[in-house]
């Protein structure tokens, strides 16, 4: 299997005042409460994002960490306000990062039979193990060619969406998911996927649910219920992220793992791959 690099992302060039504030202003944050929690005060929290004071490397730091700001915007910030960067943004096929490709690895094939996948900011497949490749079967060429993109993948009319039985649930699961990342995010690249995959068609109400389960599941998630050489099959996902991570390309890494939602998805995900 293959993990290949994200896509890098030029930083905004506005001053540092404007982007703070705007970071404040989408965390809903006063100028008072920021400065509280960053150990500062309202005074120099609105002189630095009128521009009248220009703070610190630490202090930039410092309120990024409070608005958690994501990594690669920390990088932005620093720019903005006219410091180097402070966090590096390595290729994922880079020799340092050999322990990281190493441990994905383990980690989603350990995962077996259950489908287990890694992506990036912009939705694109990393590593997925047999159980994503064992959904994927039957699927066109076109939409497998590298870069995978999972969002694609599962939304293309061609692709996973006619065999999900709830595919209307699952897709508003899927678009609220993406609108959540371009708020935090703010990547045009991320906003342009959403709106391709917002404009696949869906089918009508009462199309895409399927037949009705002889014993009703107490499911305690939405659940993804897709359909597999005859059989539906459930999946509660998660997802997971690196704590603290001190690179871009590793802070936007995510690894998600499908549970099996229901006895019978156990069984048969364990007699197709033992």
């Amino acid at each position: 299997m293959t993990i290949v690099p994200s896509a890098a992302a030029a930083p905004s060039d506005q001053g540092v005042g404007p982007l703070l504030r705007a970071w404040r202003e989408q965390r809903r944050v006063s100028q008072l409460e920021l400065a509280l929690r960053a150990d500062s005060s309202a005074r120099h929290i609105s002189f630095v994002e009128t521009g009248r004071s220009r703070p610190s490397e630490e202090m930039v730091l410092r309120l990024a960490e409070h608005l958690d700001v994501p990594v690669r915007e920390r990088n932005a910030l620093l720019l903005a306000a006219g410091y180097a960067p402070r966090f590096p943004e390595t290729p994922l096929d880079d020799p340092s990062l050999d322990a990281l490709r190493e441990g994905i690895e383990r980690l989603i094939q350990g995962y077996e039979p259950y489908p287990a996948l890694v992506f990036d900011a912009g939705y694109h497949v990393v590593a997925a193990n047999r159980g994503i490749m064992m959904l994927l079967d039957g699927i066109p060429e076109s939409l497998l060619r590298p870069p995978l993109n999972t969002m694609r993948l599962t939304l293309h009319p061609e692709g996973l969406a006619p065999r999900i039985r709830n595919l209307r649930e699952w897709r508003g699961h899927l678009l609220e998911q993406m609108r959540r990342q371009i708020a935090l995010r703010r990547s045009e690249s991320l906003r342009e996927l959403y709106e391709e995959v917002a404009a696949y068609p869906v089918p009508a109400p009462g199309t895409d649910d399927g037949p009705e389960q002889t014993e009703p599941v107490p499911y305690f998630a939405l659940p993804m219920r897709i359909e597999h050489e005859g059989r539906t099959l459930s999946f509660i996902s998660s997802t997971s992220t690196f704590n603290t991570p001190m690179d871009v390309t590793v802070a936007e890494l995510a690894i998600e793992t499908f549970l099996p939602a229901d006895p019978s998805t156990v069984k048969y995900l364990h007699s197709l791959l033992p």
